[in-house]
Parts: C-alpha cells; sequence; structure tokens
C-alpha cells in the first residue's frame, strides 16, 4: 500500500510539474508580447523582425546557411581560443563543450507521439471544417469562407507572404500593450461591430432558404 501511494504521489508530482511547466511557458510567451520585461521582449522582436526582414531580401537557402555559418564561426572561434588558452596555461578542463556534447539531445518517442497525435487531430478537424465548407453544408459560412478569400485576393495583390509575416510580428508586439492600456474603449468599439455584424448575418440569414431550413431544424 505504502509503494502504491509513493508511485501515485510520485505521478502526481511529475503529471503537476509538467502542467506547471507547460503554464510558465505560456505566461513566458504572454510577458514576452506584453512587454513585462522590455529587454527580453526587445531581443525576441528584434531577432524575429531581423529574420524575417532577411527572408525578405534573401531566399530562406541563404538566410539558414548564412545563420549556421555564423553559428560554426562562434562555436569555431571560442573552441580554438579555449584550446589555445589551455595550452598556454597546461591546463586539462578539456573539451569546452562537453557538457553540451554530453547533453542528451534526443526526442522521447512518448512525447513525439504526443505531438504526432495532437497535430493529427487539428489537421482531422481541419480537414472536416473543409469538407462542410466547401460541400456548402451551412449556406451562410459558406459565404463568409467566399468573403474572405475575396478579400485576400486584394491582400495578396499589395503584399506577399513575407510582408504578411512582417506585419504580424509588428502587430504582435504593439496590439497586447496598446490594447492593455485602452481595454475598457476597444471592448466599447468591438462590441458595437459585433452587434452590428451579428444583425447583419441574421438579416442574410432570414433571407436564404438553405439557412431558413437549418434554422428550423435546429
Amino acid at each position: 500500500m505504502d509503494t502504491q501511494s509513493s508511485q501515485i504521489s510520485s505521478s502526481q508530482g511529475f503529471t503537476d510539474g509538467q502542467n506547471s511547466a507547460a503554464k510558465e511557458s505560456k505566461l513566458s510567451v504572454n510577458d514576452l508580447i506584453h512587454w513585462r520585461d522590455p529587454k527580453k521582449s526587445g531581443v525576441v522582436f528584434g531577432l524575429s523582425l531581423l529574420l524575417l526582414l532577411s527572408l525578405a531580401a534573401f531566399s530562406v537557402i541563404s538566410v539558414v546557411s548564412y545563420l549556421l555559418l555564423a553559428l560554426l564561426c562562434v562555436t569555431i572561434t571560442f573552441r580554438i581560443y579555449k584550446s589555445v588558452v589551455q595550452a598556454v596555461q597546461k591546463s586539462t578542463e578539456g573539451h569546452p563543450f562537453k557538457e553540451l556534447i554530453e547533453k542528451d539531445v534526443s526526442i522521447p518517442p512518448e512525447t513525439f507521439r504526443k505531438h504526432v497525435d495532437t497535430s493529427l487531430t487539428h489537421i482531422n478537424r481541419a480537414l472536416k471544417q473543409m469538407s462542410r465548407l466547401f460541400l456548402v453544408e451551412d449556406l451562410v459560412d459558406s459565404l463568409k469562407l467566399a468573403v474572405v478569400m475575396w478579400m485576400l485576393t486584394y491582400v495578396g495583390a499589395v503584399f506577399n507572404g513575407i510582408t504578411i509575416l512582417i506585419l504580424a510580428d509588428i502587430l504582435l508586439f504593439a496590439v497586447p500593450p496598446v490594447y492593455e492600456k485602452n481595454k475598457t474603449q476597444i471592448d466599447h468599439y468591438i462590441d458595437l461591430v459585433r452587434t452590428q455584424v451579428n444583425n447583419t448575418i441574421a438579416k442574410l440569414q432570414e433571407k436564404l432558404p438553405g439557412a431558413m431550413k437549418r434554422s428550423k431544424t435546429e
């Protein structure tokens, strides 16, 4: 009995540790975009923006090659420097990256299967949603998708994919602090827009025969 209780408590502790770690990771992302620590947020925002600007100016192969080349230059230079210092001081510290080399970087099968199962769930859900929209199960939802796709054709004519990612990166770090400072006013206008949209959709549903049948069955 004591062994079973200890096993149960240890498994609960492990689960709680995983949950707390996941919560901390989510909180860290939330803190970054809300600029809780300006230095960390600035570094992440600067690096992500620099990467996207590099992808806009050069090909993906060139950007990846330059990044890996820069990393190799740093590690090789540090390795040579430490070897020279050890030779001059006649020390036996060994390889400067010994701890990192001995560190296990393999992905556990359980973690891999967990992420595959999660991804498969999202993929199946997306496929089901696409089938529902493109086969016009609900006429209103399919029309919504058509309007969004039509608007995206104009967006694509003005911006390319990298430009949209750059704008999304800027908005990701700019909108949360602005929203946090003006939450009351922004929520008020969002509610007005949502009410107007819902009223328009309700009027359209009353005029569409497919939507009328659906509402009666519900």
